[in-house]
């Protein structure tokens, strides 16, 4: 049994972009899903399911990502795969069709073995993750060719309000979670970042324990992935990923209540002030036949968020966008969890 599920981000979702949103995330589910029924492990169809989000135009990652204050794409992505812990991650990169991609090759160079003890990066930014990513033949491109319609009037509307009177911008971010047929769990998260942001500004979809966080040990059928969406800088300062899913390891009986404490206590607690993320979560947890068996919780603080998975047993996508004060899902297309 694998399964594949995915997000559009956590935030404030425009009604008009609902069935385009809802579109790319069900599509982003099929290709990862037909790589697993080929043998791919976790992490291979977490590249595959986030490649489809970032190439898509009404998304916040890749092509279509937000612009910078100076107009440009600067994008973040990581990964990392649950058997190992190994991690890979590029950050405020321009120029590169899929960052998750390089994040992903990041990761696999991690695991060679280095001459004179040299120690491998886990992250690498802007012009040295480009750099990698065309000695690793990651596909690149002009820096320009990220710059979608869509962003380009959204950068206009806001530049022209910031110089009016200026505030925050609150975006969001894609990722995905896949359990393959091994028991394996990936986690991936990529992001063009704020709206308006300062050039060089990293998020949390670039940092080790923030964006995303697999653990899936060989010799037990226990594992929990999780994928963050929100700002930023909150989602760092508590290491958001990596606390929730590590205490969920330690007491996965107790899901429910450490997502609702960590997310509205904890982070909370140690900035003060009301904490805008949203996250997936994927459990591995033990059957009654002595396998395995996924559960799958979305939490959120924002007004909505955007969530699909399919699976090997049902391979059709289900996805729907929640909001804070009830589900709001199609007929068609309703989450069965």
């Amino acid at each position: 049994m694998f399964i594949v599920v995915v997000h559009g981000g956590a935030g404030d979702h425009p009604p008009s972009l609902d069935k385009n949103v809802k579109a790319a995330l069900k599509a982003s589910c099929t290709p990862a899903l037909e790589v697993l029924a080929s043998g791919s492990d976790a992490t291979g169809a977490v590249v595959e399911a986030i490649s489809v989000l970032e190439d898509n135009p009404f998304l916040n990652a890749g092509y279509g990502s937000n612009l910078t204050l100076d107009g440009n794409v600067e994008c973040d992505a990581s990964i990392m795969n649950g058997r190992d812990e190994s991690f890979g991650s590029v950050a405020a990169v321009s120029g590169v069709k899929n960052p998750i991609s390089a994040a992903a090759r990041l990761r696999e160079a991690s695991l060679a073995p280095r001459p004179l003890g040299l120690v491998p990066p886990m992250i690498l930014a802007s012009q040295g993750a480009h750099a990698f990513a065309t000695r690793n033949n990651v596909a690149t491109v002009s820096p320009s060719a990220l710059v979608s319609g869509r962003a380009t009037k959204d950068w206009n509307m806001w530049k022209w309000r910031l110089d009016q009177e200026p505030e925050g911008v609150f975006q969001d971010t894609v990722g995905a979670l896949v359990l393959d047929s091994s028991g394996g769990l990936g986690a991936g998260v990529s992001s063009g970042g704020l709206l308006l942001k300062q050039s060089g500004r990293i998020g949390e979809a670039a940092i080790f324990g923030a964006g995303c966080w697999a653990s899936s040990p060989v010799d037990t059928n226990i594992g929990v992935a999780c994928s963050v969406s929100g700002e930023g800088e909150q989602i760092i300062r508590s290491s958001l990923a990596r606390v929730l899913s590590e205490r969920i390891l330690a007491q996965v009986d107790g899901a429910d209540e450490i997502i609702q404490h960590v997310l509205i206590h904890s982070i909370h607690g140690e900035l003060g002030t009301s904490p805008k993320v949203g996250l997936i979560i994927l459990v591995k947890e033990n059957d009654e036949t002595g396998g395995f068996k996924p559960r799958l919780w979305c939490a959120f603080t924002t007004s909505s968020m955007a969530v699909a998975y399919a699976s090997s047993l049902d391979p059709e996508p289900q996805v729907g966008r929640f909001l804070s004060s009830n589900v709001d899902l199609d007929p068609d297309s309703q989450i069965r969890l």
